[in-house]
């Protein structure tokens, strides 16, 4: 049961793509007014810019409004637990009554959405592990990540909110780990979830092939492989891979050698199972996946193998990708109007280009912080005669 009904939220979507083909001429300023009367919603957006504000701004008006009912009450840290609920409660109300009123994607009910989970985990936290008469933490740890996931989850059905099930996903290692110490476990319990998430995904999005939620359940198949890819690469898996990227190799010496090796050997078989995956079914977000997990993997193979890395391999693993990606534009754009097998090289639509404007200034963000520039050393200082001495052997008296 979500929150939005069907009919809106497809309405809503034809809107956009009415409004994309007029940005693209594909339908006269006529057609466009006509067909936009024609998909009225009742549904309220904003822009991403103001979605950001109002989403931090109510994150700080619960933030605020919580610590201060707790400064004001005076509680005991054994209320602190139950107050905690009964926060997350009445934030998933709001929540609830926000969406009710036709906000969707609007930030506000995003918000009391997020908070509820955190106040949720937060109250759970203190009621099992900081409160004095909680229980044997050890036992029962395992329920916060539990319950932080199972409401995730629910969040992320109730409002289509995919950063939820990513949140979903980031509770299973805090779960795995509250389960079992050893670290090849943990990547198998990980993995296992990952892999069930998966198979049941793939079972439900066959029967929304053709609905809007297709486009959601592939956004979220996307996450999953990635997932299921970082659960085995012990080498992105490693909590010191920053500090050792370039200076070292990381610690795998407490995973046996079979392990170890078919980690290894599934770094490369599912980069393949999620291409052939998105391209049999045209899924433009398990293609993106593909072919990120295929780069991880060809930048970590070094590591893997133990074999030393240099300072031009990336630039090796640049000219790579711009071969393949020219190689791939050439090909396609061959093919009998410039189409092959379904795919083509032309840009078909305004959000391509502003998917590409957003990763352009994205990683440009990211360069000029990453560069750096090196100390310059200091000139030695000249110190000149005080003009004692002329041109030719003249004194300054001449």
């Amino acid at each position: 049961m979500r929150a939005y009904s069907t009919s809106s939220v497809e309405t809503l979507l034809a809107r956009d793509l009415l409004k994309d083909w007029a940005s693209e001429g594909f339908v006269s300023e006529a057609q466009y007014h006509r067909m936009q009367q024609e998909t009225i919603c009742e549904l309220r957006r904003t822009n991403i810019f103001l979605r950001l504000v109002l989403f931090f701004f109510t994150l700080i008006i619960v933030g605020a409004a919580a610590a201060l009912f707790f400064l004001a009450s005076d509680s005991t840290s054994q209320s602190v637990g139950p107050l905690l609920l009964i926060f997350a409660a009445f934030s998933y109300a709001a929540a609830e009554i926000a969406a009710s009123r036709g906000l969707y994607r609007y930030g506000i009910e995003e918000a009391f959405a997020v908070c509820s989970i955190a106040l949720l985990c937060l109250g759970m936290y203190a009621i099992l592990v900081t409160s004095p008469g909680s229980p044997n933490s050890r036992g029962t740890e395992f329920l916060i990540p539990a319950i932080g996931g199972i409401a995730s989850l629910w969040i992320w059905h109730r409002f289509g909110l995919a950063y939820a099930f990513l949140a979903a996903m980031i509770f299973v290692p805090w779960l795995s780990g509250c389960w079992t110490a050893s670290r090849s476990a943990q990547h198998l319990i990980v993995a296992a979830f990952y892999a069930a998430g998966l198979i049941a995904l793939v079972v439900l999005r066959s029967r929304h092939r053709f609905a809007y939620l297709n486009e959601e359940y592939s956004l979220v198949e996307a996450l999953l492989w990635l997932g299921s890819y970082l659960a085995f690469n012990l080498q992105l898996s490693a909590v010191d891979l920053l500090r050792h990227w370039w200076g070292g190799t990381t610690s795998t010496a407490e995973f046996s050698s079979t392990f170890y090796w078919a980690t290894w050997v599934l770094t490369w078989c599912i980069p393949l199972a999620a291409l052939s995956r998105g391209l049999h079914r045209k899924d433009r977000f398990v293609i993106a996946v593909g072919g990120i997990v295929a780069i991880l993997t060809l930048v970590t193979n070094k590591p893997y193998l133990g074999w030393h890395r240099h300072t031009w391999d990336p630039m090796l693993l640049g000219a790579l990708l711009i071969g393949i990606a020219l190689s791939l534009h050439r090909w396609l754009s061959k093919g009998p109007g410039g189409i092959r097998h379904g795919f083509t090289a032309r840009r078909l639509s305004g959000k391509d280009e502003r998917w590409v404007n957003a990763v352009s200034f994205a990683s440009g963000l990211a360069s000029s912080h990453s560069t750096t520039l090196s100390p310059q050393t200091a000139a030695p200082e000249v110190r000149f005669g005080g003009g004692d001495f002329g041109g030719g052997g003249a004194t300054s008296d001449f």
